[in-house]
């Protein structure tokens, strides 16, 4: 099977109902990055903090895959899939994929303050974390996030992937944020490239297949672009 490595960025939930940073009504309009996702926001007012994330589990657990989703777990049935994602929501996850790298933390985890690579899985029946809640050794928990002007220490495989893919694919991200955005640089030369996402996006790179649509919709046309390529037959499962 041809190694399929895709990543994906905020526009991949966004069909899902999952509050986006970026756009003119995100998560950036209403809160300051700085308050929010730097580890001085949270030295300074942690409650501020965890309740920020808290709002966000709870949006997440309300919220299902979509139909891009749901695509990409298909496609594993035709190529080995990898999925890099921006996201920290655990949808791709919920769809069926089984592989996928997280390079921004995950949200239904919390680690400790002082023991990074502490993590431990949260309770969807009880997914706060709160002011007091500590790890084993007596250490404040944290959203086991990558806030801005942290290290990002799952890049590393990520750049690892990109350079192993027989196909790559950028679904729903600005590609302005880096290390994620840099991925493309890996992409050996040759290597088929496709970008899906509806707004115009700058790619940095001119051997760039753009498909001008949603994820859902995107992700379809991809499947059936590379399904009709591979001369395989979906029996309309994708």
């Amino acid at each position: 099977m041809k190694k399929l490595v895709i990543l994906t960025g905020a526009g991949m939930s966004a069909e899902s109902g999952i509050s986006t940073f970026r756009d003119s009504d995100g998560l950036w309009e209403k809160y300051r990055v700085e308050e929010v996702a730097t580890p001085e926001g949270f030295a300074a007012n942690p409650e501020l903090v965890l309740d920020f994330y808290n709002q966000r589990r709870r949006e997440l657990l309300k919220t299902a895959p979509n139909a891009g989703h749901t695509g990409l777990a298909e496609l594993e049935k035709y190529f080995e899939v990898f999925i890099i994602t921006q996201n920290i929501d655990n949808l791709h996850e919920r769809a069926g994929s089984k592989h996928i790298i997280h390079l921004h933390g995950e949200l239904m985890k919390s680690r400790s303050t002082a023991y990074p690579y502490t993590v431990y899985d949260l309770d969807p029946e009880a997914p706060d974390i709160r002011l007091g809640d500590k790890d084993e050794k007596g250490y404040q928990l944290r959203p086991h996030v990558v806030w801005f002007g942290e290290s990002v220490p799952m890049i590393e495989p990520a750049i690892e992937l990109a350079r192993q893919a027989d196909i790559f694919v950028v679904i729903g991200t600005s590609l302005n944020v880096y290390p994620a955005a840099g991925l493309l640089h890996y992409v050996p030369k040759g290597t088929p490239i496709y970008l899906i996402d509806p707004k115009d996006v700058d790619a940095h790179r001119s051997d760039v297949h753009f498909i001008k649509a949603g994820a859902s919709e995107g992700v379809k046309q991809l499947a059936a672009l590379l399904l009709k390529q591979e001369g395989t037959n979906t029996n309309g499962t994708v």
